[in-house]
C-alpha cells in the first residue's frame, strides 16, 4: 500500500497551473471538473502518464477563503528528487522568487521546505529511491533533476489519534522509524511510499480552505483489492462510502480517527482512457453525465489560459 494521490484546495486556477506545470515542472495529465461540483475545475498533475504515487490534484476556488493549518490535516506534501538535484532546486526556487527553508534533515534525508502561491506546504526530499524512477524527458525541468514522484505526506495529529493503528492495520503500512515527534510509516512502493505522523498534542485544530489538503488517497491494486479493504474498514467500524466511479479510478472515502479524509482508489484504468499520452491535459474532459450540458458546464468555469503543449515549451512567454 502507498499513496495514490493527494488533493488540495487552490485559489486562482491560472496561478496554480503556472506554478505546478512551469515552476515545479509537473505534467498536467488531466483537465476536468470536480464531479460533485462541476463549476469547479479539477487539475491533475503528475509524471508523464500520471502514474499512481505521482499525482497531486487541485480544486481551484478563486473566491475561497484561506484555510488554517493545524491538527487533523495533511500538513505537508513531499516530492521525491534525486540526491544530486538539491542544488539545482535551490537555484531554481531562488530564480523563481520562491522562498524556502533548509535544507534540514529528517530520517537522514535532506528536506527543502517551501510553499506554493496559496500557502500549501511543500517539501522536496532528496532520496536514493528517486534515482530508480525516470524523470519526464519532455518537461520544463531537465529530466535528470525533475521531480520523480510523491515522496509522501505529513499528517499532524493531536497526540496519538489512532491513525497509526489504522494505517498499519487495514491500509498495510509498517512502522519504519521515529525521530522526535515524527513517526514514519512506510508502504511497499517506491512512489508515494512514506507517511509521516507528526504528533502535536494541544496544537490548534486545522480548518479546510485555500492552501489546505482536502484528502489523501491510498492505492488499491484493482476493484477486488478495493472491495476487500472497504469490507475490512466497515468491519472495523469506519463509515465508508459506496464505490464511486471517477472515470480514471474508482474511489471509496472515510475519515480516519483524527479527522483526515482518506480515500482508497484503484490504480486503473488510468488517464489514457479518454486521451492519448501525447494529448494528456490539453483539453477539458467531462464525465459522461455532464457531456450533454458541456457548453453550460464550460461556461460556468473561470477563464483559463491553456496553450497547447504548455509543458513542452519552457522558454515560451506565458502570462
Amino acid at each position: 500500500m502507498a499513496i495514490h494521490h493527494i488533493t488540495a484546495i487552490a485559489g486562482d486556477p491560472g496561478r496554480n497551473l503556472r506554478f505546478y506545470a512551469r515552476t515545479l515542472g509537473l505534467r498536467l495529465v488531466k483537465l476536468t471538473v470536480n464531479y460533485d461540483d462541476p463549476a469547479t475545475y479539477h487539475f491533475y498533475f503528475g509524471d508523464e502518464l500520471g502514474r499512481p504515487g505521482t499525482i497531486l490534484t487541485f480544486f481551484p476556488w478563486p473566491d475561497g477563503s484561506p484555510g488554517r493549518l493545524g491538527t487533523g490535516l495533511v500538513a505537508a506534501v513531499g516530492f521525491a528528487i534525486p540526491p544530486g538535484s538539491l542544488g539545482f532546486w535551490i537555484e531554481r526556487l531562488l530564480a523563481q522568487g520562491v522562498r524556502y527553508q533548509g535544507p534540514t534533515r529528517r530520517f537522514e534525508e535532506p528536506v527543502l521546505a517551501f510553499a506554493d502561491p496559496d500557502g500549501l506546504a511543500l517539501e522536496l526530499i532528496a532520496t536514493e529511491r528517486a534515482g530508480e524512477i525516470p524523470g519526464w524527458a519532455d518537461g520544463p525541468v531537465p529530466s535528470e533533476h525533475a521531480i520523480r514522484a510523491l515522496h509522501g505526506a505529513t499528517v499532524w495529529e493531536d497526540g496519538d489519534s489512532g491513525a497509526a493503528d489504522l494505517l498499519t492495520g487495514q491500509l498495510g503500512f509498517r512502522r519504519a522509524a521515529e525521530d522526535g515527534n515524527f513517526l514514519r510509516l512506510h508502504g511497499g512502493d517506491e512512489r508515494g511510499a512514506v507517511l509521516d505522523l507528526r504528533r502535536a498534542p494541544g496544537f490548534w485544530r486545522g480548518a479546510g480552505g485555500v492552501g489546505i489538503v482536502h484528502h489523501i488517497a491510498f492505492r488499491a491494486a484493482d476493484s477486488a483489492d478495493q472491495v476487500a479493504r472497504r469490507t475490512a474498514l466497515e468491519q472495523a467500524g469506519y463509515d465508508v462510502t459506496p464505490v464511486l466511479d471517477r472515470t480514471y479510478f474508482r474511489s471509496v472515502y472515510f475519515r480516519e480517527p483524527g479527522g483526515v479524509l482518506f480515500e482508497v482508489a484503484t490504480d486503473g484504468p488510468g488517464f489514457t482512457v479518454d486521451e492519448s499520452v501525447a494529448e494528456l491535459g490539453t483539453s477539458l474532459k467531462l464525465p459522461a453525465r455532464y457531456e450533454p450540458i458541456r457548453e453550460r458546464v464550460a461556461g460556468a468555469l473561470p477563464p483559463l489560459l491553456l496553450p497547447p503543449a504548455l509543458q513542452r515549451a519552457p522558454a515560451d512567454p506565458w502570462p
